[in-house]
């Protein structure tokens, strides 16, 4: 990018602030500060564009100069992934906000990139409506999400967030604006036949108001999920393979797991459906890698129709020197305690139901009778639901295998480490995230990432690094091997030659 320094050393820094002051206003264009940055990374100048015609012209501004654009939502995932090899521009999607749906007959609902999916839930909800989209970190927007390809619990019977979009609308890396599959009013009507195309709730996809509560310094990172994945049902794995169902959805699809590589997100539009009238959780507890494969399977074979089956092995805690009995104040009501049981203290093994208040009811009675009597059946998630494992400054994996080989991957993981590893995700469709000790130095991240991947390997599974600290991150090999590379090049030098959208983001350095 030495033409991008020459360009804006000639024409003046703050000559690029004025004009991205015209485009966007005076309050939302500025010099980067601190805070403005990509996995350590720093931002030289930051816009906040009021719609997706004011996007169009900040990605021309950086085609006239030969600056780097990255994208940014909420900063929940902003280190997620590897370091851009530059950021000039930041451009923040916290105004590309709303939410344009119709009342409850309508099947979809169309989505501005920077909204937060707390105030998409919320707008929905008026009537009887979600996104089944529940992704762990908070405050995340719908752009990061599918940037990031992010997924929750509700991925086992929905898909991922990708694997719901109807149409999106983005820009290229010229400025474009591209429309495809179906987005807007045209998916709305078709959706709710006899239907006006009126708008409920919040402003449109390119509002020109302020954010809609979405006050983080920065967006969505990128995940080993999306672009990277072989599945079709990983979302971006569909336009690698050519296999979108959906007239333009192969290419659009693209964006999700991308990090804003190959475009930027504006709107999106996604299926929605009703909010179930009963939920219940299902608990059991779970000591072993191997006794919760023996459970999922058990689970999959009941005909229960899970709506979610969720993992959660904690480090065990060191055993009492002594036991207690059960009625010792200190452990009353918890019968499972090490304390009291005289074993390493439980993971759990949960199953959310959805549905009609009586049929999820019943449909929990014949869930208990195949977990046994431990079983525990509640109207509130556990405290862990929906939150990933690991902390700040942790390293970050995330592992993905058939369903059938998930003990193989917690057993390879705990022998490469030497220890258990808090592990917790979707025991039902065989992706979870784990955390390792920030303070491992690269080298024995690597060697642990090498020995974990030679078993998955041959097993069609991977694990990735998702968020690692500064020096692990330069360190070691984020993604492993990568059978979609050159296509992930080709598409790459396709959508954006120059190289100006997040170069680096993606694999290979992309």
């Amino acid at each position: 990018m030495a033409d991008a320094a020459r360009s804006t050393d000639r024409l003046g820094a703050l000559d690029i602030t004025r004009k991205l002051a015209a485009i966007c206003g005076d309050p939302f264009a500025r010099f980067a500060g601190p805070a403005d940055e990509v996995a350590g990374r720093t931002a030289r100048w930051v816009a906040v564009p009021g719609g997706p015609h004011a996007a169009a012209e900040v990605l021309r501004l950086a085609a006239a100069y030969d600056l780097t654009v990255v994208p940014r939502g909420a900063g929940t995932k902003i280190d997620w992934g590897a370091a851009p090899a530059q950021v000039d521009i930041m451009l923040d999607t916290g105004r590309l906000a709303g939410v344009w749906h119709e009342s409850r007959d309508a099947a979809v609902a169309e989505i501005g990139a920077g909204t937060p999916l707390r105030a998409v839930q919320a707008t929905l909800a008026r009537t009887n409506q979600r996104l089944p989209v529940d992704a762990p970190s908070p405050g995340a927007t719908l752009g990061g999400v599918l940037a990031a390809d992010e997924t929750g619990p509700l991925r086992h019977r929905h898909g991922s967030p990708c694997a719901q979009l109807v149409g999106v609308r983005y820009l290229d890396a010229d400025g474009e604006l591209v429309s495809v599959g179906e987005s807007g009013t045209a998916a709305l009507r078709r959706a709710a036949p006899g239907r006006g195309g009126g708008r409920a709730g919040g402003r449109g996809p390119a509002g020109a108001g302020g954010s809609a509560g979405d006050s983080g310094p920065a967006g969505g990172g990128g995940s080993a999920g999306g672009v990277f994945g072989d599945d079709p049902v990983r979302g971006g794995g569909d336009a690698i393979l050519g296999r979108g169902e959906v007239p333009g959805l192969d290419v659009a699809r693209l964006l999700c797991g991308s990090q804003g590589g190959f475009g930027v997100l504006v709107s999106a539009t996604m299926r929605v459906h009703a909010v179930p009238a009963g939920r219940l959780w299902v608990s059991r507890p779970v000591w072993t890698p191997l006794e919760v494969h023996d459970l999922v399977q058990a689970v999959l074979a009941a005909g229960v129709d899970p709506a979610a089956v969720e993992l959660d092995l904690p480090v065990p805690v060191p055993l009492p020197r002594r036991r207690i009995p059960a009625t010792h104040p200190s452990v009353v009501n918890r019968p499972d305690h090490p304390a009291v049981t005289g074993r390493p203290a439980a993971g759990s093994l949960v199953v959310l139901l959805e549905g009609g208040p009586a049929d999820v009811t019943e449909r929990a009675e014949r869930l208990t009778a195949i977990l046994g009597p431990e079983t525990i059946v509640s109207h509130h998630a556990p405290e862990w639901w929906g939150r990933y494992p690991f902390a700040p400054g942790d390293t970050a994996l995330r592992i993905e295998v058939p369903i059938n080989d998930l003990h193989a991957a917690v057993y390879a993981l705990r022998d490469a480490t030497g220890a258990p590893v808090p592990v917790r995700g979707s025991a039902g469709s065989g992706t979870v995230h784990a955390a390792l000790s920030g303070a491992l130095p690269p080298d024995r991240v690597a060697s642990i990432l090498t020995a974990v991947r030679s078993v998955l390997i041959a097993r069609r599974g991977r694990c990735v690094v998702v968020a690692a600290p500064a020096a692990v991150r330069r360190g070691v090999d984020l993604w492993g091997e990568l059978p979609a590379l050159p296509r992930l090049r080709s598409a790459k030098a396709h959508l954006d030659p120059h190289r100006r959208l997040a170069p680096g983001r993606l694999p290979g350095g992309l």
